[in-house]
């Protein structure tokens, strides 16, 4: 289909229609010949934060994802420590919250213990 999406503030997606009359206050971006896609999710990735940094972090893992057209992320629990109390879940997310671009969400790890 060709056509016009309008956005809010650069996130949402408000219509899409094969043509939508402009106003004074959208700022308009010719896509001619190019192709819009949604975004993809990523159901199982392996960042390395907490305790592996040096490899990835949640920042530069989220940034990858940006670029690549993932928009949402659930990452595996294999992080030091491993992701298997409700307290390294907490941190993670409260991690995320400061350092992710994209949507997150994070697995917890199976034990006998949990």
């Amino acid at each position: 289909m060709v056509g016009d999406v309008l956005t809010r503030d650069h996130r949402q997606i408000v219509e899409v229609a094969p043509e939508i009359s402009p106003s004074t206050s959208i700022t308009e971006i010719d896509a001619e010949g190019l192709t819009l896609l949604p975004g993809v999710i990523d159901p199982q990735v392996h960042f390395r934060e907490p305790g592996l940094e040096h490899k990835e972090d949640l920042f530069t893992a989220s940034c990858a994802c940006a670029k690549g057209g993932v928009t949402s992320f659930l990452e595996m629990p294999s992080t030091r420590p491993l992701t298997t109390t409700q307290q390294a879940l907490d941190d993670k997310l409260q991690r995320a919250s400061h350092k992710c671009l994209v949507n997150y969400g994070f697995f917890i790890g199976a034990t006998t213990e949990n």
